[in-house]
């Protein structure tokens, strides 16, 4: 897969392109439907496939003090679509100027005169140009007129829930990781470098490994059961997720206790990648360090019969 990182670095000769237009955020399967979809129709148009994506999201531009938080880092973003079977994307940056174009200067001059886009796919709900005044219609109008056609998608449920990326962030806060993970194909996942802890878990309990820094969404504050990548080598986990109350309120961390430990080299350097599988359930201030080893026993016994019962996929084992 080919990335670009502007509209420039795309080749005068590129296309024809099929593209699909969006942020992506989370590549959830509703994404993965349309993708695999615009593969198909590139291989049997002889043309290329793309996905036309937006750096930063455009919420962080258009919206600069709110406090929206991503699914998926741009990394983890690409990482995701390179899964996919897409040829190219296109990683626009996304400004106040590119904010300002028209829909008929974003169809005109991105898709049809850089891109030669033959077709373009997009859901329902697809908006475009300045204050997204432009729609499915709109793209529709102007695929007329500049020679490419639109194909739209409706809405994608699954067990009556939409597949979007607002709602799957909802489940996320409200902690509901198994539906997040249903919707994304995928089990939810935030990936950051070893954080430096206070000793609490290596002292008092389990061995443990934080989380640094991670400025991106994460789940509802609580315990849950999750596969924790260190480096290269995976452990089934626990992970609290939230200020760890027992020890004060003012230490927010995601901290994982790997249940099948066994000594590691770890350096701030080293990559830490969390599965949120299940949640256990709320976090919760305790009386003592003993109730909180209890408590921690009890949760690591609930994982412990989680992983009996399913693969490293989250699916069910075969008997």
């Amino acid at each position: 897969m080919q990335v670009f990182h502007k509209l420039e670095d795309v080749p005068a000769d590129f296309g024809p392109t099929v593209v699909s237009v969006g942020n992506f955020d989370g590549i959830h399967r509703a994404h993965l439907f349309v993708l695999g979809e615009i593969v198909k129709r590139a291989k049997t148009l002889h043309a290329k496939s793309m996905a036309v994506t937006f750096e930063p999201h455009p919420a962080r531009i258009l919206r600069p003090d709110s406090t929206f938080k991503l699914l998926t880092p741009t990394n983890e973003k690409l990482r995701l679509l390179g899964e996919t079977e897409i040829d190219a994307v296109l990683l626009l940056p996304f400004s106040r100027d590119l904010s300002l174009m028209t829909p008929h200067q974003f169809a005109n001059k991105i898709l049809k005169d850089r891109l030669r886009t033959c077709e373009i796919h997009e859901g329902y709900n697809f908006h475009f140009g300045h204050k997204a005044s432009g729609n499915i219609n709109t793209l529709r109008e102007l695929g007329r007129e500049m020679g490419f056609e639109v194909h739209d998608y409706p809405e994608m449920r699954l067990r009556g829930e939409p597949v979007s990326s607002s709602h799957i962030r909802q489940l996320l806060r409200e902690g509901r990781v198994s539906r997040a993970r249903h919707l994304l194909a995928r089990p939810f996942n935030i990936i950051s470098t070893a954080g430096r802890g206070r000793g609490y878990g290596s002292k008092y309990t389990v061995p443990t490994i934080n989380l640094a820094r991670y400025e991106e969404l994460v789940p509802k504050d609580g315990v849950y059961i999750t596969r924790t990548r260190v480096g290269n080598e995976c452990f089934d986990s626990v992970t609290n997720v939230g200020n760890r109350p027992t020890f004060g309120n003012d230490s927010f961390a995601v901290e994982s206790h790997l249940l099948n430990f066994h000594p590691l080299e770890v350096t701030a350097d080293t990559e830490v990648e969390m599965y949120f599988l299940d949640r256990l359930r709320d976090e919760v201030k305790f009386p003592s360090i003993e109730a909180l080893k209890q408590q921690i026993g009890r949760d690591v016994s609930k994982a412990q019969k989680y992983f009996r019962r399913v693969g490293a996929s989250g699916k069910p084992a075969s008997n």
